[in-house]
């Protein structure tokens, strides 16, 4: 049975790179972007780069759980399984946007639109071979979070947007590791490291470590043997480190789980 890993955000940057590593190593890889250009660009890209034909690739816009929705459906279509799922696609933006769900469009891409995508394709991850979920983090997320303001409405600034989208990440690790821990599935996230990315030089300019070792990181939670079985917890080059305190908080987890199951309920039935 090959083995399918869809990576969200894998027309460029870290994504993309992971893509080209993993399809070197055999694996099935279905590339995803926010538009079906940029993904059949990306294709080819990775095909040269990897030598691998054995590529897909799908597209769904996330500032639209509609778009997410019909992403989950094409792969429920196309696969009977996925054994890995890297929720990888983020933003950051300087100026508070509202997307057409009304979210703030942080939020709902680096967070909400993962969330979703994650439990619409759980039963397919339950039929993979020892499947992970893996959250693509940073080590700036918040230490602290206020669910009267998660939509940053009242006072807005682009990075506390940011740091608050990727402590809902490490929440959503380590609520999915408590939902899932007598499965076989396991749920981990990480910092990739700071990274010469697209979203790293729009924001603070040319600096940042090259692509390879933040997909090296990445591979690392997705595929190593060293961390079956291992679930919740938060990798900082390859090794597990502490997150926010806030994020161990059960109470907080729950509640997170809870708020965003309402904000997509018309996208899970």
């Amino acid at each position: 049975m090959s083995k399918n890993v869809l990576i969200t955000g894998s027309t460029d940057g870290i994504g993309k790179q992971a893509a080209i590593d993993l399809a070197g190593m055999g694996y099935h890889v279905i590339v995803h972007g926010r538009n079906d250009e940029s993904v059949n660009k990306a294709l080819e890209e990775i095909k040269d780069e990897s030598g691998k034909d054995d590529l897909n690739g799908l597209s769904g816009d996330f500032e639209s759980l509609q778009e997410v929705r019909g992403l989950a459906g094409k792969v429920r279509d196309q696969y009977d399984h996925l054994d890995i799922l890297v929720n990888n696609a983020g933003i950051f933006v300087k100026e508070r946007e509202v997307t057409q769900d009304g979210f703030e469009k942080t939020f709902q891409v680096n967070y909400l639109s993962h969330y979703l995508l994650t439990r619409l394709l759980l039963d397919l991850l339950h039929k993979g071979d020892k499947p992970r979920v893996v959250n693509v983090s940073s080590m700036v997320h918040s230490t602290a979070i206020d669910f009267d303001n998660l939509q940053g409405d009242q006072d807005f600034v682009g990075s506390k947007a940011y740091g608050i989208s990727k402590l809902c990440n490490v929440l959503f690790t380590h609520k999915l590791a408590r939902e899932t821990e007598d499965t076989n599935l396991i749920s981990n996230c990480l910092h990739p490291g700071v990274i010469s990315t697209k979203l790293l030089k729009q924001n603070y300019g040319d600096m940042g470590n090259a692509v390879q070792e933040g997909s090296e990181n990445i591979l690392y939670v997705a595929t190593s043997p060293n961390i079956e079985g291992v679930s919740g917890k938060y990798f900082v080059n390859k090794m597990p480190q502490s997150s926010a305190t806030v994020s161990y908080e059960n109470d907080v987890q729950d509640r997170l789980w809870e708020v965003s199951a309402e904000m997509v309920s018309d996208y899970l039935k």
